[in-house]
């Protein structure tokens, strides 16, 4: 009789073993799967995705910016998460990232997108009211601006925008990217309403393979 027991036994602890295996198994290949992009405004081609969410709320930089902002100097953070599912590593040119947007029907800016640099310097001109460049509305033509004391403060600011900005210009194979984009609407949150973020360089780098240009339309924004 404890023959048969133990042989019972025995097959019962095999069956929940293979049972563990297969859900422990079942969890790790849906952790590889690719996330769904908790972005606001996608676009995708050529097995890149780009997702952006235009960060419009103060709330919304209270973790990366526990004090100053670059919201509280008008300045918008655009966190995008790009997404490659292509076999080799894609090279994204971020100097060329440009925000277009609509003043008027018939007046259009193209907005550079700011440095790590650029943020601080605004951020501290800005909060001591020492910005004789301030207007309405965004310039995007080269201004010279007074340069701020680049104290503790202003390194301490400096490198928060550095660590919240996107980490590289290169997304590997099969890998997700994500950080913050800047541009200064001097405030003028009601402009990306209608703006259009143009992502233009994009390269397989092994093949060397351009990779057609996003222009994300925000109006697309279901919050909108």
């Amino acid at each position: 009789m404890q023959t048969v027991y133990y042989s019972l036994m025995r097959k019962l602890l095999a069956v929940v073993v293979v049972m563990f295996l297969g859900i422990l198994l079942g969890r790790v290949a849906a952790g590889q799967q690719s996330r769904p992009l908790r972005t606001s405004i996608l676009d995708a081609h050529e097995g890149v995705t780009i997702g952006v969410e235009p960060w419009t709320q103060a709330s919304r930089y209270k973790e990366k910016f526990p004090k100053k902002t670059p919201f509280a100097a008008g300045i918008v953070g655009l966190r995008l998460t790009i997404r490659n599912d292509n076999d080799e590593a894609v090279k994204l040119n971020l100097k060329r990232i440009r925000l277009l947007v609509m003043l008027d029907p018939e007046n259009k800016q193209e907005l550079e997108a700011l440095t790590a640099d650029d943020v601080a310097d605004a951020v501290m001109l800005r909060q001591n009211g020492k910005d004789p460049t301030a207007r309405r509305l965004p310039i995007p033509l080269p201004i010279s601006r007074p340069k701020p004391t680049r104290d503790k403060n202003w390194e301490e600011f400096q490198a928060t925008c550095q660590n919240a900005g996107m980490p590289s210009s290169v997304i590997g194979a099969h890998s997700t990217m994500e950080g913050l984009v800047y541009f200064d609407l001097r405030g003028e949150w009601d402009l990306l309403q209608t703006a259009r973020l143009y992502v233009p360089d994009l390269q397989r780098m092994t093949s060397q393979q351009a990779i057609l240009y996003f222009d994300i339309d925000f109006s697309r924004n279901p919050s909108n």
